[in-house]
């Protein structure tokens, strides 16, 4: 029962560290959970949670390395694959040599190979934890790729640089040939070993699945299964189970891009599921970190050899040296070339440094390898400094998280990812141009017959153009939205005025002109308060089942229908005035400020009418549909000429051209179920 109560208040604390977030969104998510980690841990009613380093591993990092080994971008890595590689390894070998011989240095009774051993863990840098501040960060997405790439890789190396300084800190001697022979057995064994074993659960899923078990259930259980036997079993056999359940997860996802006839449940089924797992083993992981800081601290903070500004300055000149290490690093590397002209990482600046530098967040991994620490050593004697490497890892862990979370928003809104804000410039003004040529085709193919479909389809591009154009505008926000009302406003003056007109001239009487008027009210309330209008909605909704309600009473109702039919009709009359009204005061009135808005709300108008004036006969409506559906397959074919036009003027790539012919190709298959839907 202790268990049960223990998760399920664990499970509450992610829920409101989320909740906590959405009312203090500069607070990173990470940081939350690590304080409701301590609360939970000191307040009187709280538990202690022991962190079991092979458990924590096996059950934690293990599935969510697996989880970021299959949605990482492999053709984004490969092109990155020399700078994460020297990130990945070149990196954590330096860091453990420099950051071991600074820490030694400034703390001698800690010995060399401890001091390696507390740089080794502290050499990775956590993907998890860099993931959850990116998400209210924007980070140049070829630094982000850049990241994952390192974080998924850079476990393997610090753990196996850690396992051999632990074993000379303990043991008193150290091989370099031995290690290094062992570095490449444990890594490309791991790889090679995660990859087969992935390969063999994949075959064995289709095996099952052509005798018949087709259950999305069973399937599922075995995927959630697979990163904790891709590690075990990699573990067993002493290569490495991070590289292992990190090359699973990339071969899964391989497999599931060449399925020829993917189930789409399962798909479904698996992308939820593993949503909702990362988001919880995230929670945990961050939870569990802040549940151990409190014992470590009262072990110092309770032994009277260490001074606690002391303690604090270690950790700073530490996190200080990680952090200048990792920029020289980055900043030389690309000085030097990183041979990726593709990833935009050839010109070497500043602030993308810096951004790389801050970015390297460390986390859990960490903190497990510090609480990894043996208590002895062969002969029997305390290892050296356990209890103070130990809270030297956890409070690099805070202060690199901290400084992450202050400093990376600031870096992220200065920096100018050129190569993604060409790309995105070129992908938008492709679209419009090819919008723009589909809308010149169809005009081109107007006559008396097809003059309404044309319009209809016309009408559809226009409001995509808009949209482009308006995210295109640097106008701000609240002017757009001032100028938008004032525009609606305007046409709903023109529409009040032409009733006024109509009561004048008593083409309509004083009660037609009132439920006229109650109708440009709503619509004015539509413009300025939208919490208003619901309320004005549901309330006119209530009338008419009222009014519906008593009219079954009414003994004559077929005379009744026939003059609501007679109503029905002069009031649809009067709304396509009313609106062709609105349209004659708009097109009168447009400048530059508002000419965008105006085509807009026009365009609205004019669908409103089309719509009034549809036929109502089947026959009709079908020659309708038909002329839509020619129209609109011209104009699909328009915009793939422009396209090819655009590419081979060299306006732009071949990578562009064939994102929006997919995007062309999507569009195509949504309009076609519509219509088969209609048709």
């Amino acid at each position: 029962m202790d268990m049960f109560l223990i998760v399920f208040i664990l499970l509450l604390l992610i829920g409101i560290s989320n909740i906590i977030n959405h009312f203090m969104p500069f607070v990173p998510v990470p940081l939350i959970q690590i304080a409701l980690g301590v609360v939970f841990a000191v307040v009187p009613a709280g538990g202690h949670i022991p962190l079991e380093p092979g458990l924590f591993f096996v059950l934690f990092i293990a599935p969510l390395l697996f989880y970021d080994g299959r949605n990482v971008s492999r053709k984004a890595m490969w092109k990155l694959r020399e700078p994460i590689l020297l990130l990945a390894f070149g990196l954590v070998f330096v860091t453990v040599f420099a950051v071991g011989y600074v820490t030694h240095l400034m703390i001698p009774s800690i010995p060399l190979a401890a001091a390696f051993a507390l740089a080794a863990i502290l050499a990775p840098t956590d993907v998890v934890a860099v993931s959850a501040i990116s998400e209210r960060v924007k980070i140049p997405r070829v630094i982000m790729h850049l990241l994952q790439g390192e974080g998924l890789i850079n476990d393997a190396s610090s753990l196996v640089a850690f396992k051999f300084a632990v074993a000379a800190a303990v043991t008193g001697s150290f091989s370099i040939l031995q290690a290094g022979g062992s570095f490449l057995l444990i890594s490309i064994g791991g790889f090679l070993g995660g990859t087969l074993l992935a390969y063999l659960i994949i075959r064995f899923r289709v095996l099952i699945r052509r005798l018949g078990m087709e259950d999305v259930t069973v399937h599922m259980l075995i995927q959630i299964l697979t990163p904790f036997v891709i590690y075990l079993t990699a573990e067993h056999f002493q290569v490495s189970g991070i590289l292992a359940v990190v090359a699973g997860g990339m071969f899964h996802a391989i497999e599931r891009e060449r399925e020829q006839s993917p189930n789409l449940s399962y798909q479904v089924v698996s992308r939820s599921t593993w949503k909702v797992l990362s988001y919880i083993l995230n929670g945990l992981v961050f939870i569990l970190l802040g549940q151990q800081m409190p014992d470590v601290l009262s072990e110092i903070w309770q032994n009277p050899d260490f001074n606690s500004g002391r303690l604090i300055s270690y950790i700073m000149i530490v996190t200080a040296a990680l952090l200048l290490l990792r920029f020289i690093w980055v900043y030389a590397s690309w000085w030097l070339g990183w041979k990726s002209k593709r990833a935009a990482l050839t010109k070497p600046a500043i602030q993308p440094a810096m951004i790389t530098t801050v970015s390297g967040v460390r986390g859990a991994i960490s903190l497990a390898g510090a609480f990894s620490i043996p208590y002895t050593l062969t002969n029997g004697n305390p290892f050296p400094g356990r209890s103070l490497m130990i809270l030297i890892a956890a409070g690099v862990i805070l202060l690199t998280l901290l400084i992450a979370s202050i400093f990376l928003p600031i870096l992220a809104k200065t920096v100018s990812n050129k190569a993604d804000q060409s790309q995105r410039n070129a992908e938008k003004n492709a679209s419009i141009q090819i919008k723009e040529a589909a809308i010149r085709m169809i005009r081109n193919e107007i006559n008396d017959r097809n003059r309404e479909a044309a319009a209809a389809v016309i009408s559809g591009y226009e409001n995509t153009l808009h949209q482009l154009k308006t995210e295109e505008s640097e106008m701000d926000t609240l002017a757009f939205k001032k100028i938008e009302t004032q525009t609606r406003m305007k046409a709903l003056e023109a529409e009040t005025r032409y009733i006024e007109e109509l009561l004048e001239s008593k083409r309509i009487d004083r009660e037609m002109a009132y439920l006229f008027f109650e109708y440009i009210r709503r619509m004015e309330v539509a413009v300025t308060h939208k919490m208003k209008f619901r309320l004005l909605n549901i309330w006119t909704i209530f009338q008419k089942v009222l009014i519906r309600f008593f009219q079954f009473f009414y003994p004559n109702k077929e005379r009744l229908r026939r003059q609501r039919r007679l109503r029905y009709l002069k009031i649809k009359q009067i709304k396509i005035e009313m609106a062709e009204a609105a349209i004659h005061v708009l097109r009168s009135g447009i400048n530059e400020e508002n000419r965008e808005i105006s085509f807009l709300v026009i365009s609205e108008y004019r669908k409103f009418i089309r719509n009034l004036k549809r036929p109502r006969d089947l026959e009709a409506s079908l020659h309708f549909i038909q002329q839509q559906r020619e129209l609109q397959e011209k104009a699909f074919q328009a915009e793939r000429d422009e396209i090819q036009s655009l590419f081979e003027k060299g306006k732009i790539s071949r990578g562009t051209a064939r994102k929006i012919r997919q995007q062309i190709n999507i569009r195509e298959v949504y309009w076609l179920e519509e219509y088969h839907l209609h048709g």
